[in-house]
């Protein structure tokens, strides 16, 4: 069927503002926000609303495009001083931790498929592959999930756990072509996909080394007239990244997870904007991939393979994952049981594994949408069961703290540097404020409080010492940290 592009980009923004509203509902009852756009591309489908969509081609090319900017953006948000206490640990569960899942699950599938279902039947290189596909943490859903909860985690599990999700992607990812190599040509060279492996993780990891700190220099030294392209020429330089690394024959996710854990931590002009601009480009792609992945399924198609999925899945939660955490994370004797079982449970399936179940769909294997929908349907099950218990189960393993919830400014549109260790607020002025008289100097404040900007009405200004204030006057307060904010409150006599 033929649809004008018109029509398209209209029922595209029809249906990203449904997952918008539907998400911000979604997390009020403690619902994953990405299992919601899911659904709702399900719902939308041949099978619901009628919107038809059959094109695997098209979904992993979102997908692909989706993982590079999810992947860019999680490394670039996460701090380097957090990433060295667990790197040892995050790279084994990455790598070892994702080839014990694909072969634990893989035998499991084969004697499950060949011992009480007859609708499905897979061979051991098939069961492998479904399990392959699905090996990997979800990077989409592990980043959403943990940074939307108001809470931290104890013994250093969050940044354990995106760094694991972040950088998993390449051992999944090499473990569905190799066993797509070896399903369509059995007399593969053993030894050759051994290198593979060696060379997409060493090129992987070298591209996005050298590149990132080349990339720095290059931001750096551009000096673009127009500040909004810096976010442009960033974007181009990480899809460099993927598409260079790939073409040396080096894993692209890889690369551009590490460019982008190098170029965050890195000092680089309009660095806050760059952020910003990824941030909101990260959830509009993670939208667009749900929404098509969930499009591409037939919920009638999932009816047959239910059965399978459900103990699949529930074997993958219950069983491989944690017998795999616990035998990567074994020498880790200062590791408390609790961080490891936590770390068990938070083995969030999500879009990745059913974008690589594109993979042999793509390469006309056999039953590739049979493992398709058995992926999506895991995907599910793994967002209803692990996705809606991360808080619940951080808080029983007593693991989480409560983070104090950050007050955003409302009345002035201004940000501070990450490294500049300072605090912003804003406080009205009330009566009881000007006791000691109305003029700027007069205010009782501590010594490192700053006050920066005066909103009155719709009037912006820089006050001076001698600058009338007036009841009801917004004030910008600039302090050391939140508990000099506290001390500021206190000392004017107002109520936070």
């Amino acid at each position: 069927m033929n649809v004008s592009i018109e029509l398209l980009l209209l029922v595209l923004s029809i249906l990203v503002f449904i997952s918008l509203l539907v998400g911000k509902m979604g997390n009020r009852f403690g619902v994953p926000t990405l299992l919601l756009f899911l659904l709702i591309g399900v719902l939308f489908g041949t099978d619901g609303m009628g919107i038809e969509f059959n094109s695997p081609k098209v979904a992993q090319a979102i997908g692909v495009v989706a993982l590079n900017i999810i992947l860019f953006s999680g490394g670039m948000d996460t701090r380097m001083e957090e990433i060295k206490p667990i790197a040892v640990q995050g790279l084994i569960l990455a790598t070892v931790g994702v080839l014990l899942t694909a072969l634990l699950t893989g035998l499991f599938i084969y004697w499950l498929t060949n011992s009480f279902f007859d609708t499905v039947t897979f061979t051991l290189l098939e069961s492998l592959l479904l399990a392959s596909v699905m090996s990997s943490t979800d990077s989409a859903s592990v980043f959403s999930i943990l940074r939307s909860r108001n809470m931290s985690l104890r013994e250093n599990l969050r940044p354990l756990l995106e760094f694991e999700s972040g950088s998993n992607d390449p051992m999944a990812y090499m473990l569905t072509i190799v066993l797509i190599q070896l399903i369509q040509s059995p007399d593969i060279d053993a030894w050759a996909a051994v290198w593979m492996f060696v060379k997409q993780l060493a090129l992987g990891g070298l591209a996005g080394y050298f590149l990132g700190k080349l990339f720095v220099r290059i931001i750096n030294k551009i000096n673009l007239d127009n500040d909004a392209l810096y976010s442009v020429l960033l974007i181009t330089l990480m899809f460099f990244l993927f598409g260079f690394t790939t073409f040396i024959g080096g894993n692209g996710y890889l690369a551009v997870y590490l460019g982008g854990l190098f170029i965050g931590n890195a000092r680089f002009v309009h660095k806050r904007s760059s952020l910003k601009f990824f941030d909101g480009m990260t959830w509009l792609v993670q939208i667009l991939m749900f929404l098509t992945l969930g499009l591409l399924v037939n919920p009638s198609e999932l009816l047959p393979i239910a059965g399978v999925g459900i103990v699949v899945g529930l074997f993958m939660i219950f069983v491989s994952r944690p017998i795999t955490v616990q035998a990567c994370l074994l020498p880790f004797r200062k590791m408390s049981l609790r961080a490891k079982n936590y770390v068990s449970w938070v083995g969030l399936r999500g879009a990745v594994p059913i974008i690589f179940a594109t993979y042999p769909w793509l390469s006309n294997i056999i039953h590739a949408k049979t493992i398709f929908n058995i992926v999506f349907f895991i995907t599910i099950l793994s967002l209803l069961v692990q996705g809606t218990t991360v808080t619940a189960m951080a808080k029983w393993l007593k693991l989480a703290d409560p983070l104090p919830e950050k007050k955003k400014l409302t009345k002035f549109d201004v940000e501070i540097a990450d490294d500049m260790k300072s605090y912003m607020s804003e406080i009205s002025i009330k009566e009881e404020y000007l006791a000691n008289g109305s003029r700027l100097m007069d205010l009782n404040v501590p010594d490192n409080t700053l006050i920066a900007m005066v909103r009155r009405d719709d009037q912006f200004f820089i006050p001076r010492g001698n600058t009338e204030l007036s009841v009801g006057d917004e004030i910008l307060v600039i302090t050391d940290d939140e508990e000099a904010l506290d001390a500021t409150y206190e000392q004017m006599k107002g109520k936070k």
